[in-house]
């Protein structure tokens, strides 16, 4: 079998590149791709491979082999028109194409397989540019159209999708995302101190990582956190949330919530956190929020479980089947409840000891292994059918 592949995501990322790796800051849709080409180029060595990219892939992708091919090439509209062309000049040697991202171009010449991480545009329209908006909209509704199968990564976003476009449950297939391993010389873990001396942090602290967007609720954070009756807690120092994440879009509200609240002092946001680095962010915090209105998944919540960081978030979308058992959840439009609930795993001790064990075992249901595997069954079932 012939698998052709929408590599676009992996190596043209939102964020731009790491000026220190020189590899791309891939998140969401890039990470997904980027982890999807990797699991299949590890597991597959009996199907043959074409990945299409806009620009030659980057040294961290798998490596080119009789089975694995890249075809690189520039375009304008590259995957709506581009790709379309390069399809239809490879429409003999292709049986199922596949697109881990929303989109498909407008002409495939076999079944083809498209990924939706989420659906977040359809709840909250208002939280988008609105180019991206009608992007998501009137594209998203051809592929989904146009495909014969459409992954997802929970089964909520699943029944969104059901519900919204109106195709069969069978359609639609729900294939959880992974999360990598840690290996104990993949990172050294900073102290205190360092953090201190390295990123200005005080003490104790709340951590929050992610994209600075509307839909991940950040303002409610601050706002809750500036409720904190931290003299009530134990804490020795003034306790900080610390912001880390890249600022995204519609993001301004976020960066003034601080001052509007009189806390500018003990918030502190971070876009500038290396990879390496990170990691000492979840082991030295009290604990992780992700406070997100919707999410397709919810990878930050398996990130910070599996550097023993307990973890709070929304009891929404999809969030409770990314945390399961292993996580304390609160409602994401209550100010007052999110308050609460950092309270109690704050002054909490063996709560957070009970939470970070059961991280642990929650992580171990997920690798990218095995997103590729049942990934590749997908892909197999449309070209036998």
């Amino acid at each position: 079998m012939v698998i052709g592949i929408n590599g676009y995501e992996a190596v043209v990322p939102r964020f731009g590149f790491n000026k220190k790796t020189g590899l791309p800051n891939r998140v969401g849709s890039s990470e997904f791709c980027f982890q999807l080409l990797l699991g299949l180029s590890k597991i597959d060595k009996h199907n043959e491979y074409f990945v299409y990219l806009p620009k030659k892939p980057t040294f961290d992708m798998p490596e080119e082999t009789e089975k694995w091919h890249y075809v690189v090439f520039s375009s304008k509209l590259w995957t709506l028109l581009g790709l379309s062309r390069k399809l239809f000049s490879n429409r003999n040697k292709i049986d199922v194409f596949f697109s881990p991202t929303h989109y498909l171009p407008l002409y495939t010449p076999c079944s083809s397989a498209i990924s939706i991480l989420d659906v977040s545009y359809l709840h909250f329209p208002k939280l988008f540019k609105k180019k991206d908006l009608y992007q998501l909209k009137l594209w998203g509704r051809f592929s989904i159209g146009k495909a014969s199968k459409i992954i997802t990564i929970s089964k909520s976003t699943k029944n969104d999708i059901i519900k919204a476009y109106s195709v069969s449950e069978d359609k639609v297939v729900v294939v959880y995302p992974g999360i990598k391993k840690v290996s104990s010389i993949e990172y050294s873990v900073l102290s205190m101190d360092r953090l201190k001396e390295k990123y200005g942090i005080k003490g104790d602290y709340i951590l929050f990582v992610g994209t600075l967007q509307p839909r991940k609720n950040i303002v409610r954070l601050v706002e809750a956190f500036s409720r904190l009756r931290t003299k009530n807690l134990g804490i020795k120092t003034d306790l900080e949330l610390v912001i880390v994440g890249k600022k995204g879009w519609m993001y301004e509200d976020i960066l003034n919530a601080p001052k509007k609240l009189g806390i500018t002092d003990r918030v502190k946001f971070l876009d500038s956190v290396s990879d390496e680095d990170l990691p000492s962010f979840y082991k030295n915090a009290l604990c992780f929020v992700l406070p997100s209105l919707y999410e397709g998944f919810g990878l930050p919540v398996l990130e910070a479980m599996k550097y023993g960081c307990p973890v709070l978030t929304s009891n929404v979308s999809s969030l409770p089947e990314a945390g399961g058992d292993a996580a304390l959840y609160f409602n994401p439009q209550g100010v007052e409840d999110i308050a609460k609930n950092l309270e109690s795993i704050i002054q909490n001790p063996e709560l957070r000891k009970e939470l970070i064990k059961k991280g642990y075992e929650q992580v171990k249901k997920f690798s990218w292994e095995k997103t590729a595997k049942e990934t590749l069954q997908v892909l197999e079932q449309l070209a036998k059918s």
